[in-house]
């Protein structure tokens, strides 16, 4: 049974090097194809040999990414089925761990090989650095370690998609209460709160358990790398070359001073216009005039016909992009229960196509994230005709701008979804909610520099320490009598148990979409020219490049965050 949207897809060229019949999930058939380049490496007596060997393993490398991404994609599209389950637990269980030793082998292979320094230096600078990076960073202690990373956080994953609420004799979805949050009842909004709140609290003892055995896996990694932290390992390991744990701290501090007033004075506005005393943690999506939420579409098919037409409007080549994905099936946009949380865009690296998953109900945020998630798939579709697997992706703090500024792009065309009144509507509660992500990427990315250079703290330290980060980057919201419910509310960020350290790259990356926002105020032609050039380059040139080419600075510190909060700033008194 398929259990995927879309069905088999053609490579987007031959293959040369892999069998067309090969099973890439039993590694008895996968491991001679290892074999094999081990050997030809050997014989490759010139550059050209090597580049093209390079090219050999770029196209096994893509066909093992698909099927990886196939499994993980009908995983959480069917979290409930076991044959989806354990279908992509055998690939995390039985093929990564074998696959690992075997990569690193081959970039030793690369790293040491004689023609390695007469590889041309403008096309191999970033991919030589990051091999390189790589075979210092691996130990093979780690491989099994890895694994149950893995499949605690699969574990995160079933719990919190299994989550659901009997709200007024109905069952939903955790997801599906939010739309509870924007209706002008306060009574009902705290009542759906509060429901949602208690239904986390259920399963908050079995996360901290998930997240404390992660937390030792993690610090026995580094350790095995020879790092003090896993803070530091991960930075590595995410080849942060262009910035330090201690320009995240300058980034922390800069959104203390510079954002966190107009954070306070939107807080400020909203209770005045809500005629509240305090603001309560329910008060935070409605409508501050008290109108009723805005209904964008009906359904998820009206949604991406008028998606389409906002892409028709911005550009053509973007616009035949996303038909594309439409026609291949690409897409997997509904919430339902037994459908992992969240949003996504997985690139299908041998068919060199995007997918997009969400979990669309029918709100203003749903336009936003279909919005980003096109913008990641614009993205994958750009570097189409680049044979370097590894350049084929960009490093995630350039992934995102290419995200963050197609919501703003796009924003200029919402009237396809409301009339004139509510389209701005919407674009202000955008500019807000991307301020108010400022302080929240900060405290994500704070909380975790603690919680990894204090991996022996105790439950009450974590929490203690997460209570600090809400006090300083919290506003102006009160919690009383849900002390405890502001305390786990780091649960709910998937981030943390999936991803650790990928957040501050939300924060990097927005301060780049809003200069190509800025940007295009001025010269709309040319920003969205620099923007699909940026994204051709793929991850071919290190970071401070990608931002040049966007027309960005590379940039977080208070000084570069002032103008753009002025003009976010300046455009919501517009609206």
């Amino acid at each position: 049974m398929n259990l995927l949207p879309f069905g088999k897809l053609a490579a987007h060229q031959p293959r040369s090097f892999v069998p067309p019949d090969l099973d890439l999930g039993s590694w008895p058939q996968i491991a001679p194809l290892f074999d094999l380049l081990e050997q030809r490496a050997a014989v490759a007596s010139s550059a050209a040999a090597l580049e093209h060997w390079l090219l050999d393993w770029s196209e096994l490398n893509a066909a093992l990414d698909e099927e990886a991404s196939r499994r993980y994609i009908a995983m959480t599209c069917h979290t409930e089925n076991a044959d989806a389950e354990r279908s992509y637990l055998h690939f995390v269980e039985h093929v990564e761990p074998q696959l690992k030793p075997r990569q690193f082998a081959l970039e030793q292979v690369h790293v040491t090989h004689p023609q390695f320094k007469h590889l041309p230096k403008a096309r191999y600078e970033v991919y030589n650095r990051d091999v390189k990076n790589r075979v210092e960073l691996f130990r093979p202690e780690n491989v099994a370690l890895e694994t149950e990373e893995a499949k605690l956080c699969q574990q995160y994953q079933k719990l919190i998609g299994a989550q659901t609420v009997n709200f007024r004799g109905e069952e939903k979805t955790l997801v599906q209460m939010g739309r509870f949050l924007e209706e002008p009842d306060r009574g009902l909004r705290q009542e759906a709160w509060e429901l949602v709140a208690k239904r986390r609290l259920v399963d908050a003892d079995r996360c901290e358990d998930i997240f404390d055995q992660l937390i030792q896996l993690r610090t026995q990694m580094a350790k095995n790398a020879g790092f003090e932290n896993y803070r530091d390992y991960a930075h590595r390991q995410k080849c942060r070359f262009d910035y330090t744990p201690e320009n995240c701290f300058q980034f922390h501090d800069a959104v203390e001073k510079e954002i966190m007033p107009a954070v306070r004075e939107i807080q400020h506005d909203r209770k005045r216009q809500l005629q509240l005393e305090k603001l309560r943690p329910w008060d935070l999506a409605v409508d501050p005039q008290n109108r009723p939420p805005l209904k964008p579409f009906a359904g998820v098919g009206e949604m991406i016909a008028r998606t389409q037409k906002i892409f028709n409007h911005l550009d053509a080549e973007l616009a035949a992009g996303f038909q594309q994905m439409q026609d291949l099936k690409l897409l997997d946009l509904d919430n339902r229960k037994g459908k992992a949380p969240g949003g996504y865009q997985s690139t299908l690296a041998e068919a060199r196509v995007p997918f997009i998953f969400m979990n669309a109900i029918g709100l203003q945020r749903d336009v936003e994230t279909i919005l980003h998630e096109a913008g990641h798939a614009f993205h994958a579709q750009a570097t189409r005709n680049e044979d370097l697997y590894s350049y084929r992706n960009a490093p995630i703090e350039f992934c995102e701008v290419a995200s963050m500024s197609m919501e703003l792009l796009g924003n200029e065309f919402l009237e396809e979804f409301y009339p004139t009144a509510e389209a701005n509507r919407a674009r202000k509660t955008h500019l807000e909610g991307i301020i108010g992500f400022f302080p929240w990427m900060a405290t994500v990315d704070a909380f975790q520099h603690w919680l990894y250079t204090h991996p022996d703290h105790t439950r009450a330290e974590r929490k203690a320490a997460y209570r600090q980060l809400m006090d300083r980057f919290g506003g102006d919201v009160d919690f009383s009598a849900y002390e405890e419910v502001r305390l786990h509310s780091w649960q709910r960020q998937l981030h943390i148990f999936l991803h650790p350290f990928y957040y501050v790259e939300y924060g990097i990356a927005q301060l780049g979409a809003l200069q190509v926002w800025a940007n295009s105020r001025g010269d709309k032609g040319k920003a969205l020219s620099d923007y699909k050039k940026s994204l051709a380059l793929g991850g071919s040139r290190p970071l401070p490049e990608l931002f040049s080419a966007a027309g960005c600075k590379f940039q977080f510190d208070a000084a570069t965050i002032k103008p753009l909060i002025q003009l976010a700033g300046h455009e919501l008194k517009k609206l």
